[in-house]
Order: C-alpha cells, then structure tokens, then sequence
C-alpha cells in the first residue's frame, strides 16, 4: 500500500488579444517567423530559456557543445539557431522533446541534422501518425527526418557538460508521451506543456492527456524539486516551485468543484454558465479560456468508482516496476543537487 501511495503521488502570460493565439504556438504548423524575436534568459547554472512563438525552449551550453529541449516551429529555426550561437558556438548534440505537439517539434527536420533527436516512444509514434484535429488543425504525419532517432519508455539520462541531465517519462498528464528534463547541477527543470505558467492548461485528451493525471504528475515533481529550482514552464515565464504550487492548486480546486457539480447531475452548459471562482478569472485569458478549461474537465474526469476510472487508474500506474523506477529517479534528481 506504501509503494501504491508513492505512485499516486506520482500557458503562459499572455501580450495583448491580438498576439495571444500566436505567442501561445497553436495557431498551427503554417505560423511564420515574421516580427518574432527569440529572447534569451538564463535560467541557472549553464541551463538558458528562449522564448519566440510556441513552447519555450531549455538549453545547456559548455564545453561539450549545446543540448536543447524543443525546437518551437520551423520558420523560426534560424533564428533560434543565432540565439544558440549567441549562447555558445559549439556544436549542437542533442535536441529533446518534451512531447508531439508542433508548437514544440516544428523544428525538428531542421535542427536533426545537427543532432539526434531524443524523445519518449510516443512521442515517435504520434509525429508519425499525425492527428486528424488538433485544435482545429489537421496534422500529417512528420517526415522521417523530424522523428526522434533515440526513444525511451520510462527514463534515461545524460552525462553532458559536466552535469547529469534525467529525463523522466511522466504518463497521461498533458499527453501520453511527456517528459520532464531535470539538469540537476544548475538545479532547472524543464517541464514541457505539464506546466502553463498562470493559466489554464491544453490537455490533449485525444493525445492520451488526462487532467487527473497532469495532478498526480505535478504533485510528485512538487514533491521531489530541489530548494531554490527554476522551471522553465512550456509556456510563459521562468518560475519558481511557488508558483508551480499555486498551479497545482488551481488544478485541484478546479477539478474538484467541476466533480462535484458533475456529481450533483449538472449538465454540462449548466456548468458552465456557473463558471469558476473569481480567484481563477485571470487564468482564463490565455490560449485556454474558462469555458474550454470547463469542458477540459468536463470531459476529463470520471466519476470515483466507476469502471472507466479505474481503467484510467490502471493505465496510468499498471506497470509497478516502472513507477516505482520514476519516483527513485526523481528523488535521485534532489540528492544529486545537493551533493554538487
């Protein structure tokens, strides 16, 4: 029961209406580079964040050349290609995907021919298929040279620049094949669309996304960050673990008041017309309004005890070892911060 427990506890600031869809990267794979600016900040250590149009982008730089963590849309490739050199000359070796979406792999054809391209299995297999509607948009499949060269099921991680890099595999939050990158000596981690700092969440149900999962997966990060970590978020500012608490909290809040009216036989236009506590109403401004993270919920949730929930339970934790192989590796990524 001990080991069951420590399983379970296993976008972004908007500019104005105008640009919003845009700096979000989910107005599709046709976006185009024109007035986008990549900017560079550092997060910590050698760990850099850049920020353009779609999801942001991690990168560590020394000696060994760079390794970054999603590449945002094609059209943008030389200009974050300029950023990087910017940041480091070196070569680049590595570039990782956090998941799929094109927002965050748009760049993948392009900067593979300087380095393997890393990512989960899914993450493989869904660029390969594409989708028929992702927000609105259908998606071929990549071609051969955007598909990830190296894929893992659970974890891997590197040696590179002097620091471990761990990369762990955290199962149905925002899709099915999300990752979490911890570079554990510049105390950063990279969380892909897991976290949309201070708002509401795209989560690709469609895509194998849960948003109980996303709970349970952001609970155990929480749990195991470092004192004083930086999160680069998929989408919106450097943060802190605070912040990434008050998502948390949001998260919970919202889907347990979205359960309870769903338990009291609220249909699912009455809830929305309730809508969410004032407390939320600026998260609502982005990418993902009140009313798409209500129907987010809505259709998310199963009710407790039911046989869809869990089924959901057992898809999400069915494989014991590598569960319990997540949550060791995670408590691996604090002790290594701290003996560095």
């Amino acid at each position: 029961m001990r080991k069951l427990f420590a399983l379970i506890a296993v976008l972004s600031l908007c500019p104005a209406p105008a640009a919003r869809a845009h700096a979000h990267g989910h107005r599709g794979p046709q976006d185009r580079s024109a007035g986008v600016e990549i900017k560079t900040t550092k997060a910590a250590g050698n760990v850099y964040m850049l920020e353009g149009s779609g999801g942001n982008i991690g990168v560590i730089a020394g000696p060994d050349g760079l390794l970054i963590v999603d590449d945002q849309f094609a059209p943008l490739a030389e200009k974050i290609r300029a950023a990087l050199k910017a940041i480091n000359p070196g070569p680049l070796k590595f570039i990782l995907n956090t998941h799929w979406h094109f927002d965050h792999t748009g760049g993948n054809a392009f900067f593979g021919r300087e380095g393997a391209l890393v990512a989960h299995a899914n993450v493989r297999r869904r660029l390969a298929v594409g989708a028929e509607n992702l927000v609105g948009q259908r998606i071929p499949p990549a071609p051969k040279e955007a598909l990830p060269v190296i894929t893992y099921d659970s974890a891997m991680q590197f040696h590179f620049n002097g620091e471990e890099i761990r990369v762990i595999h955290f199962p149905a939050g925002h899709t099915d094949g999300d990752s979490v990158i911890f570079f554990t000596g510049s105390n950063v981690i990279h969380m892909g669309d897991d976290f949309f700092a201070g708002r509401f969440p795209f989560v690709d149900i469609d895509s194998g996304g849960s948003v109980e999962g996303l709970i349970r997966n952001i609970g155990q990060i929480i749990a195991q960050a470092p004192a004083g970590v930086r999160i680069i978020p998929g989408h919106g500012p450097l943060s802190t673990v605070e912040e990434l608490r008050t998502y948390h909290a949001m998260l919970q809040e919202t889907s347990g008041l979205i359960r309870q009216r769903m338990q009291q036989g609220r249909t699912l236009e009455q809830i929305k017309a309730e809508g969410l506590p004032e407390k939320w109403k600026s998260w609502g401004t982005g990418f993902i309004n009140t009313e798409r993270w209500i129907e987010t919920l809505f259709r998310s949730i199963k009710p407790a005890g039911t046989a869809e929930a869990t089924k959901e339970f057992g898809d999400l934790f069915g494989n014991q070892q590598a569960g319990l192989a997540r949550d060791e590796f995670a408590a691996r990524c604090t002790s290594a911060h701290h003996a560095n």
